[in-house]
């Protein structure tokens, strides 16, 4: 007995006659998904075929983005030690309307894996583990693995950001060969490390690996004429399609960046100033390239570059009021980042339980304290990060 082939567009008919949304207005639909939270828009995407359409064009891609840009968030990220990873996001404001009030979701992650995660990028971040990488959104709670990273080496820098210019999400990721294979290579001469000057600078970047997020992602080898070494423990930051990171390059602290769209190096020189030398931080200042500066417990020193094509920078100092005065004790502080708004952010070390962290306004004088309700553990792995947005992305 032959098979009876069933029409196409009779299917369609009647996926269309079962949607209920079929019959609301455009306007309306549109007004209803801004209104929804990113977890229940992701899940209507498969709920229903016609909204689909609406939620994967563009137009309304941009009109979320652009409306949760316009709303930025805090973002707290714990691991206990256990076997749960904690993503608490709430409102960057200090008087929050109850829309924007706190959103917590969590991942079962394998116990013996401690992720540690980049700044997060249009509302997705990166999680690295030795050579095991993930992707999240924690607005959704979904998280999907990246292949391994290829390589041996253990010393390994991992940068997430956006190309807009082809609408994908990247990941770089440097490695670092030792000092006896750069001698091996030429890279550093025998005599130059037999003196032992400076000895940590003789080792340089050999792996340059990018991978693009898709359907058929796969690390890829790329070349880099700049021999540079990444400071270790440090984070890089996206902003307007290139990946910024702090490397030591001819001896000298500089400021490397990576074109997301022709995936080329550069290099900017910094400021000749001993401080931003020693203890020069890249941070997070309202989309900004900025280098902190804070030499033990003094002022913060801000160095801002003017033009994203030249060598400018201005220095600004913030005059920062002691925090022990303040809270008593021998918690540390540290510097975490400016928000627009111009507060400066402190983390306290080691974190408290319940966890907090300090909003300063250097113009206004004034202190606040965030408090996270239910985070807070003496074994936990706490990060805190600033201006992420909601996305409703499916990985």
């Amino acid at each position: 007995m032959k098979g009876v082939k069933r029409s196409k567009k009779r299917d369609e008919k009647n996926d269309d006659v079962s949607d209920p949304f079929i019959m609301i207005p455009m306007e309306l639909k549109v007004d209803i998904l801004m209104k929804l939270p990113p977890r229940s828009i992701a899940r209507l995407r498969f709920a229903s075929k016609h909204m689909s359409s609406i939620i994967l064009g563009k137009d309304f891609t941009d009109l979320y983005m652009t409306r949760s840009s316009s709303q930025p968030r805090h973002l707290v990220s714990m691991h206990r030690g256990s076997d749960m990873q904690l993503f608490h996001s709430f409102s960057q404001e200090e008087h929050p309307l109850p829309s924007n009030d706190h959103d917590k979701v969590s991942y079962t992650l394998n116990p013996d894996v401690r992720y540690i995660f980049t700044p997060p990028v249009r509302g997705l971040i990166c999680g690295r583990n030795g050579i095991k990488m993930m992707i999240g959104n924690p607005s959704t709670g979904q998280f999907v693995s990246l292949p391994r990273v290829k390589t041996r080496k253990k010393d390994i820098l991992s940068v997430f950001g956006y190309d807009s210019v082809n609408d994908v999400y990247k990941v770089l990721c440097l490695t670092v060969i030792t000092r006896r294979g750069n001698i091996a290579r030429g890279i550093i001469s025998r005599d130059y490390f037999l003196e032992d000057v400076m000895a940590w600078e003789a080792v340089v970047s050999e792996e340059h690996q990018v991978i693009t997020l898709g359907a058929k992602q796969k690390w890829r080898m790329i070349g880099c004429k700049y021999p540079h070494r990444h400071y270790s423990g440090y984070h890089g930051i996206c902003r307007d399609g290139a990946l910024y990171y702090l490397a030591s390059y001819t001896q000298k602290r500089s400021l490397m960046s990576f074109d997301l769209s022709s995936e080329e190096f550069n290099v900017t020189k910094l400021p000749d100033d001993y401080s931003l030398q020693e203890f020069g931080n890249l941070v997070n200042h309202s989309g900004k390239i900025t280098i902190a500066v804070q030499a033990y417990s003094g002022p913060i020193d801000l160095w801002v570059q003017d033009d994203v094509n030249k060598e400018l920078w201005s220095k600004t100092a913030s005059v920062v009021p002691s925090m022990n005065e303040i809270f008593g004790g021998d918690q540390r502080f540290m510097f975490r980042g400016i928000l627009p708004s111009g507060e400066v952010i402190f983390k306290p070390l080691p974190s408290p339980n319940p966890f907090f962290f300090i909003c300063y306004d250097p113009k206004e004088k004034k202190i606040r304290q965030v408090v996270v309700d239910g985070i807070g553990d003496d074994s936990a792995t706490i990060q805190v990060f600033f201006d992420h947005v909601e996305s409703y992305m499916v990985l």
